[in-house]
């Protein structure tokens, strides 16, 4: 998978707690969605420890501090899979786009002490035969 340094949500972002993803992605006006579906991948570089689950939500809203945001897309994953080289399962940039878009990642249960998350629109997303 190939990333453009400007649609990277999280390079190697550390989550220990409830946080926001390190940039937020300026999707412009229009539905950024529209057409040939749009790559993302949300995936796990260092395994996770002590937390229940994990869920990343894709938010988006019109104003760059996300003053009034809207869930596009969610999904949790429990510690057993928080293992380096998951991928959550929301593989294409959702449908909703108000102009801008970040991640936000909500830890459940005891934080973390380590767990690292890459996170962005790529030119493609790699798929193994197990993945088919």
């Amino acid at each position: 998978m190939l990333f453009d340094s400007q649609s990277i949500f999280s390079e190697n972002q550390a989550i220990t707690a409830t946080a926001v993803s390190q940039n937020i992605i300026n999707m412009g006006k229009g539905e950024a969605a529209f057409g040939t579906p749009k790559p993302l991948v949300i995936q796990v570089n260092e395994d996770f420890n002590n937390l229940t689950s994990l869920t990343v939500d894709v938010e988006t809203a019109s104003d760059e501090d996300f003053s009034s945001s809207t869930v596009l897309q969610s999904s949790t994953a429990l510690l057993a899979d928080l293992k380096t080289g998951f991928s959550f399962p929301i593989t294409v940039l959702p449908k909703g786009n108000k102009g801008y878009m970040r991640l936000k990642y909500t830890v459940t249960g005891t934080a973390p002490t380590t767990g690292k998350i890459t996170a962005g629109i790529t030119a493609a997303n790699s798929q193994g035969w197990q993945d088919i």
